[in-house]
């Protein structure tokens, strides 16, 4: 029996909780995809959805199977693991990944296919008028020129899922074993001819966002502590700096109590000292901690996620 060929491309979409938006999302990808006229599957997968998402992914699976796959989480184990779980089931020569929201348009997908077929093998896009609250916007700057100062990682929009990858940077990332990683972060080290284009953004058609403000703090300490040791670095130098400052403050206090005498208020300044050195030695305990966690979360080898079901008539890539 030969071998279905590969399709031009493969779209992967992580999905959990979106059951208010799954039935506008069907409407408007499979059409736009369709007046591409290149042959495609569409992998959902469902990252553990505690709301009827599962089923209708099943039913939309029953009604198109020769373009649907679904592979379906048994828990929880967040967005990123699920594309990785989507790239390890697609099977196209150019990926794309589209959020479930439809924040993301599905019609500018065609944006992303004109841009690889000028030779780019990694496209990433920024949200043109985008349509986030403006402490979002502000936070996705600051950490945009964080993240590119420490990484050298450049990205003007971190947080926009629409991204195609040719089929070797996604097979280059299916190598690797990273417990926690940041795909498009990934997919830029890996690529010889990235770019970026602008897109739509609209506002999310149903449900609500699953990234609360300390997950967004969480992604990008992870993004930051997974591409680079430059925290470290600055913390030992940060640390040297204050030993020389707490010598010289030393020294003086010592040149004081000669010249002046004995000062009792001189207690609180020293208690001032005391408590900011402490803080700042608690801060690189804990820059510490977060690489060791790493490390430690990397040696115990566990499974990175579990599917529980695959609805696809082919055989998974391993």
């Amino acid at each position: 029996m030969t071998a279905a060929p590969s399709p031009a491309l493969s779209v992967v979409i992580p999905v959990y909780n979106e059951e208010a938006g799954l039935d506008a999302l069907f409407a408007r990808l499979y059409p736009a995809l369709d007046a591409l006229r290149l042959t495609y599957e569409i992998v959902f997968v469902d990252d553990g959805s505690l709301d009827r998402s599962a089923a209708l992914l099943r039913a939309q699976w029953q009604r198109r199977p020769d373009v649907t796959r679904v592979v379906i989480f048994n828990g929880n184990f967040g967005q990123h693991l699920a594309i990785m779980a989507g790239f390890a089931h697609c099977t196209g020569a150019r990926v794309v990944t589209l959020d479930a929201d439809l924040q993301n348009p599905p019609e500018e997908i065609g944006a992303l296919m004109q841009a690889m077929d000028a030779g780019h093998d990694y496209v990433g896009t920024i949200r043109r008028r985008r349509q986030d609250v403006w402490w979002r916007r502000a936070g996705s700057r600051a950490m945009n020129r964080l993240r590119e100062g420490i990484t050298k990682i450049r990205m003007t929009d971190q947080g926009c899922m629409l991204r195609a990858y040719s089929r070797d940077i996604v097979d280059a990332i299916n190598a690797c074993r990273e417990v926690n990683t940041f795909i498009p972060a990934l997919a830029y080290t890996f690529s010889q001819r990235p770019t970026e284009i602008e897109v739509g953004h609209e506002e999310r058609a149903a449900g609500e966002s699953k990234y609360s403000v300390y997950r967004l703090i969480r992604l990008n300490f992870d993004l930051v502590t997974g591409f680079s040791v430059v925290p470290l670095q600055m913390f030992s130098l940060f640390g040297i700096a204050i030993s020389l400052l707490s010598l010289l403050f030393v020294g003086f206090l010592l040149v004081r109590r000669l010249v002046v005498g004995p000062e009792g208020e001189g207690l609180f300044t020293l208690f001032g000292v005391a408590f900011c050195v402490i803080g700042i030695a608690l801060f690189g305990i804990g820059l510490l901690g977060e690489y060791v966690g790493r490390i430690y979360q990397q040696v115990r080898e566990r499974p990175r996620y579990l599917v529980r079901a695959v609805l696809d008539p082919t055989p998974p890539l391993r």
